[in-house]
């Protein structure tokens, strides 16, 4: 594990230490992860990480599917986490990306299913954030994740 991924960090009446991996698809598995919504998806997320105790580790992704590290304040739920990030990037992927919109049905960016692990202290932090960077790459030669 990388030294500053191992700090623990503190809260106001904790410390801690977690850090997760999280995976969810674009509704209807559709290949919209180009470009120009992952340059916005980063944009959003360094607000996204100004305004909550949250530190995006790592974003790595494939054309219908995000994978996140990340590290959060305990108050916040895995599925928490999720449901703010799926939320915030949705509603500002809607409005800053004319036409975007109606690439899907029904309004909604993000798909309802999602996966999430822990990455501890004493895991191969290496081997998930490769995975993780890895995302989208040709001639890759690791498993994908199945989220059902």
């Amino acid at each position: 594990m990388h030294p500053e991924k191992m700090e623990v960090k503190k809260g106001n009446h904790c410390a801690y230490q977690i850090h997760y991996h999280i995976v969810f698809p674009v509704k209807y598995r559709k290949a919209l992860l180009r470009k120009e919504v992952v340059e916005e998806i980063v944009k959003i997320t360094v607000e996204i990480q100004q305004r909550y105790q949250i530190e995006m580790e790592q974003i790595g992704y494939d054309q219908d599917h995000i994978h996140m590290l990340c590290g959060a304040h305990p108050k916040y739920a895995p599925g928490q986490l999720v449901r703010l990030f799926k939320s915030i990037t949705a509603k500002e992927l809607f409005r800053r990306i004319k036409g975007l919109r109606s690439e899907l049905w029904g309004g909604e960016f993000w798909s309802n299913g999602y996966y999430v692990a822990t990455v501890g202290e004493r895991g191969d932090w290496s081997v998930v954030e490769k995975y993780v960077k890895g995302q989208g790459k040709e001639k890759q030669k690791l498993i994908q994740l199945k989220l059902f």
